[in-house]
């Protein structure tokens, strides 16, 4: 399966999943990045709704987790950003069809 096939399927699976983190006005902090770790070894698939700062666009602000939780960010669009645990992005992108 390729990336863009696995970021669909992905994508899919999050249509019905409701944001469970929240990054407010106190941006990126260590207690967000365990939340993050947290519900990714739970549930490997979450949505976080990030609050528009002005110094990080969201992109950045998803990038940020990523990188200091070691997930996958599957997509962002507008305020919402849906991430992924790294195995499983490892494992959906190898997967044969």
């Amino acid at each position: 399966m390729t990336e863009k096939e696995a970021k669909k399927e992905l994508m899919r699976r999050s249509k019905d999943l409701d944001p469970t983190i929240h990054v407010g006005k106190d941006g990126l902090k260590e207690s967000v990045f365990q939340e993050v770790t947290n519900q990714l070894k739970k549930n490997r698939l979450i949505k976080i709704r990030l609050l528009p700062a002005a110094d990080m666009t969201t992109a950045d602000m998803a990038s940020a987790i990523a990188e200091a939780t070691g997930s996958a960010v599957v997509d962002v669009r507008g305020n919402i950003a849906i991430m992924t645990d790294a195995r499983t992005w490892r494992s959906l992108c190898e997967k044969k069809v």
